[in-house]
């Protein structure tokens, strides 16, 4: 018996139940073993009302790869005072599907409707060192991330989202 893994619309409609039922609005599912792989593989569903506060992954060989399989959602990009310095909407049937951000590039996730995508990372992954969050954004369940998130989905490039 092999091992291969398959991935296919029903693990996709799955993963979106369980994002419309989680309290973070988002689900994912691990394809790699262990948090200690070098290689980071998962797939992500998540709803338009899912929080990603503005981060980046701080350590210097970190890259992060995304690719949109169902639905769309925008990559915002920000400078360290939280200005918007690129939008890149991806869409899984769209001219841009995918992207690799560097590793130290302040950026968040937006979506408009629910989206499943892919995201592949160099690991180990570290839980205290993973990532850097924006101090000019609120902290996840923070009252003030519903306005927030609001302004990110309007946000072009030159606008200040900072709280």
């Amino acid at each position: 018996m092999n091992n291969i893994k398959r991935f296919d619309k029903t693990m996709f409609s799955d993963l979106i139940e369980e994002a419309e039922n989680s309290p973070r609005r988002r689900a994912n599912l691990n394809i790699h073993q262990s948090y200690s792989d070098k290689v980071q593989r998962l797939f992500i569903a998540m709803m338009p009302d899912s929080y990603v506060r503005p981060h980046r992954h701080v350590q210097e060989h970190k890259w992060e790869f995304f690719m949109v399989l169902e639905g769309a959602l925008d990559l915002i990009f920000f400078d360290s005072k939280g200005v918007v310095t690129e939008r890149i909407s991806l869409c899984s049937n769209g001219y841009c599907q995918g992207v690799e951000i560097p590793p130290n590039v302040w950026h968040a996730t937006v979506c408009n409707e629910p989206v499943v995508f892919m995201e592949v990372k160099q690991g180990p992954y570290e839980v205290i060192d993973d990532k850097g969050f924006a101090d000019w954004a609120p902290q996840e369940g923070d009252a003030d991330v519903p306005v927030f998130l609001a302004k990110l989905k309007q946000a072009s490039t030159g606008d200040v989202v900072s709280v």
